[in-house]
């Protein structure tokens, strides 16, 4: 069951994430060329952006399928629309044959994305959790968000593979097309991935738990539940914001940073990136299994702590333009992020009662998606060029650290009400 939630988060977040790789080196050329370049990347991030706000809709779309119907159809639908999606943008026409429709088919596709991603996320992570032992469910939760750093890690080998073999010109014309339409191979392994959970004892006993209260659920829905108590999912929202900003500047922000404002070969920048994200995967899995042993909160306190402090270093490594300084500045970034993620997924949803779990844990973290991570690349950009200065970014940065510290306070009453409602064993 392990090895098919990884499957399912690297199949949706490559993806998601080839998308922010091609919006930092391609989008402003091929579908913004007619205003200057840092408006073209402004409004390719802005697009990137758009995904991140169709998240939320996607848990709530998929969080009711998942609801009435069983896992299965919610987890396989959201694949196959991701997978759909990210194959018409690799076939969309450019600016240059179809003008300004061009960003705008690319927005809708961009929104098919941001759809699918926000329901494949509660459903693989929710189900490892649901099913780990009481005093492990800090490591079991970490180790299917391996899956999105494979995904991301697999985005940047083809983006790294393809601009080593091309020319420039040649990966601009077309050859940025490639990632996005070798998603086709992978509509097999979606079906067989998913084939896999659907055999798997523990999804039927799910099904079994989710049909005999369908009759609750038709009186009223867990999303509504969810509406109704909003401090729970602002609160999961709130303190989740820092990892969505650390994780989207450091693997796409940085990128066009390295590329466009210091002027560091597009390879190299990947391959940087690339390495980094193996600490954060170390560090996810770490976090994950210290939260068992010491609590979720002061393993998640030390990551935002750390991740605030060292944006300050993180640009003045970077502008060295030294590799090895580069893969130092990104990597700790990247640590400080697995020490959120690692026993943040298991925090939040130990917020909720079991019956609005599923929903509550999705909404509030797609949520911090937009509220954060859609918006960092964006507003890192528009702060660099309004301020002439990287300490703006690493202020901001140290900024949203600083103020998810107070929710992140109040989750211990949260979770102690959450019991209160629902008796379930949980580890604070």
């Amino acid at each position: 069951m392990l090895a098919a939630t990884i499957a399912t988060q690297s199949i949706e977040f490559y993806d998601f994430m080839i998308y922010g790789m091609a919006a930092s080196l391609v989008f402003n050329k091929q579908f913004f060329p007619a205003i200057n370049p840092v408006a073209g990347v402004l409004a390719s991030f802005a697009t990137f952006a758009v995904g991140f706000a169709a998240r939320p809709l996607g848990a709530v779309v998929f969080g009711h399928i998942g609801d009435k119907y069983g896992r299965k159809p919610a987890l396989l639908g959201s694949a196959v629309a991701m997978a759909v999606s990210t194959t018409l943008i690799g076939l969309l026409p450019t600016y240059s044959m179809i003008g300004a429709a061009a960003a705008l088919l690319l927005v809708i596709f961009r929104i098919g994305q941001g759809i699918a991603v926000g329901g494949v996320w509660g459903g693989a992570t929710l189900l490892a959790i649901e099913y780990a032992p009481a005093k492990r469910r800090g490591l079991f939760a970490a180790i299917p968000q391996i899956g999105t750093f494979a995904g991301l890690i697999a985005g940047i080998g083809v983006f790294m593979v393809i601009t080593k073999v091309v020319s420039p010109e040649q990966f601009l014309g077309w050859a940025w097309r490639l990632p996005f339409l070798l998603t086709v191979v992978m509509f097999p392994v979606i079906f067989y991935v998913h084939r896999y959970i659907e055999d798997s004892p523990e999804f039927h006993e799910v099904e079994k738990t989710m049909a005999a209260r369908s009759e609750e659920r038709a009186r009223d829905s867990s999303v509504i539940q969810v509406l109704r108590r909003p401090k729970y999912m602002l609160t999961v929202a709130f303190i989740f914001i820092p990892a969505t900003v650390v994780f989207y500047m450091s693997s796409t922000g940085m990128i066009d940073y390295g590329v466009r404002d210091l002027g560091i070969a597009k390879p190299t920048m990947l391959a940087a990136v690339m390495l980094s994200v193996v600490g954060a995967a170390v560090s996810t899995l770490a976090s994950g299994w210290l939260s068992d042993i010491v609590g979720r909160r002061p393993v998640y306190m030390g990551g935002v702590i750390l991740a605030g402090i060292w944006s300050f270093a993180m640009f003045p490594l970077m502008d060295t333009k030294d590799f090895g300084l580069i893969v130092l500045a990104l990597g700790v970034a990247q640590v400080a992020l697995g020490a959120m993620f690692g026993p943040g997924i298991t925090l939040f949803a130990e917020m909720f009662p079991p019956k609005i779990r599923y929903s509550g844990a999705s909404m509030g973290y797609q949520l911090a998606n937009i509220l954060g991570g859609g918006l960092a690349p964006f507003i890192m950009v528009l702060l660099l060029e309004s301020t002439h200065t990287t300490a703006s970014a690493s202020a901001y940065v140290a900024a949203v650290c600083a103020i998810s510290l107070i929710p992140l306070s109040l989750a211990g009453r949260l979770q102690a009400q959450s019991r209160e409602q629902e008796p379930v064993e949980q580890t604070g």
